[in-house]
C-alpha cells in the first residue's frame, strides 16, 4: 500500500483520486497551476504544490516540475489522472527511474496502445478479430488503391497515432481515395506529428461497444461488463449504457473472455479499455485499446 501519492493531475479527476485515496487511508498531494490555487482539489489534499503558470505546457504537462514536487513532498507514488500525461509512456518511464511508483499500464503497453497499428498487430497475434484492410501502414497512393479494391468500398482511412475522429475519412469511391488520402494524412501529421495511415472495411449502420478490464501485477485479470457507446457526434461518445442492448447473454460472454485472454497474453496491466465495433450481423472486431485509468 502506498503512503503518499502525487496527483499530476485537476479539477474533478484529482477530486475523485483524493476521495479514493481517503477511503484508503492514504495521504494525497495536490500539484497546480497559479490559475489553479484555490481549486477544491488543492483545498481537499492533503498537501499542495505549485508547479507553474496557468498555460498547461508549463504546470500539467512540466514533466521535471511534476517530478521535483513528487520528491519534495515525499510521495512514494504518482496518478495521472486521465488526459494530460496519463498516455505519455516517457512520463511513466521517468516517474519509474525516479524510484517512485506508477499508477497506470506499464510505459511498454502505452507505448504499444498508443499506435494503433501497433496494436492492432499486438491483439491479432493474441487472437482478437479484426476487420479487412490494411497489415500496417499504408505504403503509398498505388499501394492505398490496391488495399481499397481487395477490401471493397466503403472503406475507412485511420491514422496510425489519431484520435477522436482525427485523420479518419470515410471513402466511398475509388475515384475520392487519393484525395481523401492526402487530407488525412496532412491532418494527421498536424495533429499528431505522424501522418502514417491505415485502412479498414467501413461499417455503415456499427454498434461501439467498450469493455473495460482491470489486471493486477500477478497476472489475475477481470472485465468490468461492457458500455455501449454507439451515440455519437463527429467521432465523440455522447452517452454511454450499460448493459449493451445490442449484445445477447452468450456474446457478451464470449466478448469478454476474448477481451481477457487477450490482454493475458499481451501482459497487460492496471485498467484499460478495448473498443469493438459491431456489424449487422452481431460480429465483432477490435478497434483500439485505451490505456486511460478510470477515476
Amino acid at each position: 500500500m502506498f503512503h503518499k501519492i502525487l496527483i499530476a493531475n485537476r479539477a474533478e479527476i484529482a477530486l475523485r483520486i483524493i476521495r479514493a485515496a481517503r477511503e484508503l487511508g492514504i495521504q494525497t498531494v495536490a500539484v497546480h497551476s497559479t490559475a489553479d490555487a484555490n481549486s477544491l482539489h488543492v483545498k481537499f489534499a492533503d498537501e499542495s504544490l505549485c508547479i507553474g503558470p496557468p498555460p498547461s505546457k508549463e504546470s500539467y504537462l512540466n514533466i521535471p516540475a511534476i517530478l521535483s514536487a513528487a520528491e519534495v513532498s515525499g510521495a512514494d507514488a504518482i496518478h495521472p489522472g486521465y488526459g494530460f500525461l496519463s498516455e505519455n509512456a516517457e512520463f511513466a518511464e521517468m516517474v519509474q527511474h525516479s524510484g517512485l511508483a506508477w499508477i497506470g499500464p506499464r510505459p511498454e503497453m502505452i507505448r504499444m496502445m498508443g499506435n494503433k497499428i501497433r496494436a492492432k498487430e499486438a491483439m491479432r497475434e493474441a487472437g482478437l478479430p479484426q476487420l479487412p484492410g490494411s497489415d500496417g501502414v499504408v505504403g503509398d497512393e498505388r499501394d492505398l488503391t490496391r488495399l481499397a479494391e481487395k477490401v471493397g468500398f466503403p472503406v475507412i482511412l485511420k491514422a496510425a497515432a489519431g484520435g477522436g475522429g482525427r485523420g479518419m475519412k470515410i471513402v466511398r469511391e475509388r475515384e475520392q481515395l487519393a484525395q481523401m488520402y492526402r487530407t488525412a494524412s496532412a491532418e494527421s501529421l498536424a495533429a499528431f506529428g505522424n501522418g502514417d495511415m491505415y485502412i479498414e472495411r467501413y461499417i455503415e449502420r456499427p454498434r461501439h461497444v467498450e469493455i473495460q478490464i482491470v489486471a493486477d501485477e500477478h497476472g489475475e485479470m477481470v472485465h468490468f461488463g461492457e458500455r455501449e457507446c454507439s451515440v455519437q457526434r463527429r467521432h465523440q461518445k455522447m452517452l454511454e449504457e450499460s448493459p449493451s442492448p445490442a449484445l445477447n447473454d452468450k456474446l457478451r460472454e464470449r466478448m469478454g473472455r476474448v477481451a481477457v485472454d487477450a490482454m493475458k497474453k499481451v501482459r497487460y496491466n492496471n485498467l484499460g479499455t478495448i473498443e469493438f465495433l459491431l456489424d449487422e450481423r452481431g460480429d465483432f472486431f477490435f478497434m483500439v485499446m485505451n490505456t486511460l485509468i478510470q477515476v
